[in-house]
């Protein structure tokens, strides 16, 4: 049955597209923290959080469609389904944040209100159709970074660590975004500037090295930024291969998978 003032639509609404987000590489963003979060200080609180990070992260995309056709005075049946989509999604994210302050109490989510005005960038972007732009990704892909102090503050970890974890996932997805950004430009034939990449694999190196001597974290994230830096020498040289968006996503969720392996190594391994 159709709700009261929802306009007719010509063509079925597809749950799958409202439902779920166009954008894969969110994802790695996403669950990179998560995981390797769970991975060297497993919780169930920290599991909690996880959970709730997935439902939110769900819930940007019906909220996005949702919004544009408000804004363009519409309320058909893929607003409804986009509303619902929505409802559905944020109460099982607020449920579990329920679960992770009540196993784990309130320090665990200083990280998370830290990263709120960075997490707001992509949705305020979203509603003018703006969300692929360069601040929002970078912005959006920081505050992801947050789970995982959150997921290892709920393990039990100190701060000073948990902060620094953060810190090298913010700097791996900042050279990230603008690496991929500057080698599809390249596959197309079209000549970027290299240095903003460059300059953010050589700081997240260098801000790993600085954190395991300050003893926040383990030699080993020294030569996961090391790789990276040497994936980055050899994608946006004169001698790459171009490839498929597709087939370049594939590699960088390897690389992003490789990541995870060596921090969790160092963190579980004390390398």
């Amino acid at each position: 049955m159709r709700e009261p003032g929802a306009a007719r639509d010509p063509v079925a609404v597809s749950l799958k597209a409202v439902a779920l987000p166009v954008e894969h590489g969110g994802w790695g963003f996403l669950l990179e923290p998560v995981v390797l979060g769970l991975l060297v200080a497993p919780s169930g609180a920290g599991l909690a959080f996880g959970i709730a990070a997935v439902g939110a992260f769900l819930a940007r995309h019906p909220l996005k469609l949702a919004r544009l056709d408000r804004g363009k005075g519409l309320r058909t049946a893929r607003t409804v389904a986009a509303e619902r989509c929505m409802l559905a999604y944020g109460t099982v994210a607020l449920a579990a944040l329920a679960v992770a302050w009540a196993s784990a109490g309130p320090r665990p989510l200083f990280p998370l209100l830290a990263a709120i005005p960075l997490g707001l960038v992509p949705v305020a972007y979203d509603g003018r159709n703006q969300s692929r732009a360069l601040f929002p990704e970078l912005a959006g892909a920081v505050a992801l970074g947050s789970l995982a102090s959150a997921v290892t503050l709920a393990g039990g970890w100190a701060l000073a660590p948990a902060l620094a974890l953060w810190a090298l996932l913010a700097s791996r997805a900042v050279a990230w975004v603008l690496y991929v950004r500057a080698r599809l430009r390249l596959d197309r034939g079209q000549r970027p500037s290299l240095l903003p990449a460059w300059a953010s694999h050589l700081a997240g190196l260098g801000l790993a090295a600085a954190l395991v001597r300050a003893g926040w974290a383990p030699a080993l994230a020294v030569l996961a930024l090391a790789v990276l830096l040497l994936r980055a020498v050899h994608g946006l040289s004169p001698w790459h291969r171009p490839l498929r968006p597709q087939v370049l996503g594939l590699l960088e969720t390897g690389f992003g998978l490789l990541t995870v392996v060596l921090l969790t190594l160092g963190y579980r391994l004390g390398v």
